[in-house]
C-alpha cells in the first residue's frame, strides 16, 4: 500500500526589513500620518507621467515601506481596481496585485535589500552589488504596452558602494514605465547622484494620535495585546514618532531595559559596575542581537537627548537637570564626542564580529570619565 506523501513545512526566510513577531510593512493594511504624500504618489501615478525615481525618506519605523507597498499594489493592479482619480493607494486585498505583491511573487515587482546568509545565519552589513545586478534580468523581460514595473529599495542607504554605482546606472536610464521607490531613514549617506534623480518624499514622524494607531494594528495583527496606559507616556517619548520603535521596546523587553539604562546614567560619574558586567553577559550571546541593538540604540538616544537638553534648553524637566548636572556648558562637546565614538565602536563590532562584552564596559568607562572631567577615555 502507498504511503501519502509526507508535507514539507514551507520555510519563509528572514526579511531584514520584518520587525520580529509583527506583519511585514507589505501586509499592513492602513497607513497612517502620510495622507499628503499617498495622495502625491497616488495623483503622479493617475496622470501616467509618474517621476521615475523617488527617495521616500524619514526616520526608521514611520511607515515608509509601507507606503512603497502601497504604491506597488496600485501601480500593479488593473486600472479598474483602483481609488478612483488618484484618490489614494487603497487596492483591495483579494485582488490578484495585493495577493501577488504580499507573496513578492508579482513579475512587476523587484525589491532590492540585504540578503540573509543561511550558512552564517545572519544578514549581509550592506546590500551587495550582486543583488543590484538582478535589475537586469527584471528589467530586460517585456511588459504589455501599458503595465508598470517597479523596483523597491528598502534601504537605500544600506547599498555598497559598488551597488550603489550600479543602481545609478540604472536611474541615469530609467526603462519606460518603471519606477524605483528608494527608503532610506539616512538620505545624507546616499551618493549625491543618486538623490539628485530622485523626486523627494520626506516622511515626518508620527503625531501621537496615529503613532498609537499604528501600534493598535501591528499588535492586533500580531495577536498581542496592547500596553498598559501607564505604560504608553514612556513608550511615546521613547518612540519618538516611530510605531517600529514603539513596537521593538515592547516585544524585546524594552521599558525594563531602558529603566536599567537610565539608572546607570543617572548615577554617572560612578558606575555600578556589577550591573554593568550583568548586562554586558546578557548582551553577549549572538541570539541576543535583538536586545544588543535595543540596547545601543537607547543608550544613544539617551545621550543625545542630554545633549540636546544642554545645548537647546528643550526637553522634558528631568532630563534638563540631569543635563545641567552631567554635562553643563564646559562638557558639552565631550559628551558629544563620547556619542558620535560609541556609536562608531557599536558598528564595528557588529561589522567585525568583536567582543560586545568588552565594548559595553568600555562604553560606561568613556561616559564616566566624560562626566568626570569632560575627557573621554
Amino acid at each position: 500500500m502507498a504511503r501519502a506523501p509526507v508535507a514539507q513545512e514551507i520555510v519563509v526566510p528572514p526579511e531584514s526589513d520584518r520587525l520580529e513577531g509583527f506583519p511585514h510593512p507589505r501586509e499592513t493594511k492602513t497607513l497612517y500620518g502620510h495622507d499628503d504624500a499617498e495622495l502625491t504618489l497616488a495623483q503622479a501615478l493617475d496622470s501616467g507621467r509618474t517621476h521615475h525615481a523617488w527617495l521616500i525618506a524619514g526616520p526608521k519605523g514611520i511607515g515608509k515601506a509601507t507606503l512603497a507597498y502601497r504604491f506597488a499594489r496600485t501601480a500593479l493592479a488593473a486600472p479598474e481596481e483602483r481609488e478612483s482619480a488618484g484618490a489614494g493607494l487603497d487596492v483591495a486585498a483579494t485582488t490578484s496585485a495585493s495577493r501577488q505583491v504580499q507573496a513578492l511573487s508579482h513579475p512587476g515587482l523587484l525589491v532590492l535589500r540585504r540578503p540573509y546568509d543561511e550558512k552564517a545565519k545572519r544578514f549581509a552589513t550592506s546590500i551587495p552589488i550582486d543583488e543590484v545586478r538582478r535589475l537586469k534580468s527584471f528589467l530586460g523581460h517585456s511588459a504589455t504596452q501599458d503595465a508598470w514595473r517597479v523596483v523597491i529599495v528598502d534601504e537605500a542607504n544600506e547599498l555598497n558602494i559598488n551597488a550603489a554605482n550600479a543602481l545609478l546606472k540604472s536611474l541615469e536610464e530609467p526603462p519606460a514605465r518603471t519606477v524605483f521607490l528608494l527608503i532610506s531613514s539616512a538620505p545624507g549617506r546616499l551618493l549625491p547622484t543618486i538623490r539628485s534623480r530622485c523626486r523627494v518624499l520626506m516622511l515626518k514622524p508620527l503625531a501621537s494620535a496615529d503613532l498609537r494607531a499604528a501600534v493598535s494594528q501591528a499588535q492586533a495583527a500580531a495577536g498581542q495585546a496592547e500596553p498598559d496606559a501607564s505604560q504608553w507616556p514612556v513608550l511615546e517619548r521613547l518612540g519618538e514618532g516611530s510605531a517600529g520603535r514603539v513596537l521593538g521596546l515592547m516585544s524585546a523587553g524594552g521599558l525594563e531595559l531602558y529603566e536599567r539604562i537610565a539608572k546607570l546614567v543617572a548615577a554617572l560619574p560612578r558606575v555600578d559596575w556589577r550591573s554593568v558586567h550583568a548586562l554586558s553577559d546578557e548582551l553577549q550571546p549572538i541570539a541576543a542581537q535583538p536586545r544588543f541593538e535595543l540596547f545601543f540604540e537607547l543608550l544613544l538616544n539617551s545621550i543625545e537627548r542630554l545633549v540636546r537638553a544642554q545645548a537647546t534648553g528643550t526637553g522634558a524637566q528631568g532630563e534638563r537637570d540631569l543635563a545641567a548636572r552631567l554635562i553643563g556648558a564646559e562638557r558639552l562637546a565631550s559628551f558629544a564626542a563620547v556619542w558620535e565614538r560609541v556609536g562608531r565602536a557599536k558598528a564595528e563590532t557588529v561589522t567585525l564580529n568583536l567582543d560586545r562584552k568588552t565594548l559595553i564596559i568600555e562604553t560606561f568607562g568613556h561616559l564616566a570619565a566624560a562626566a568626570q572631567d569632560g575627557k573621554p577615555a
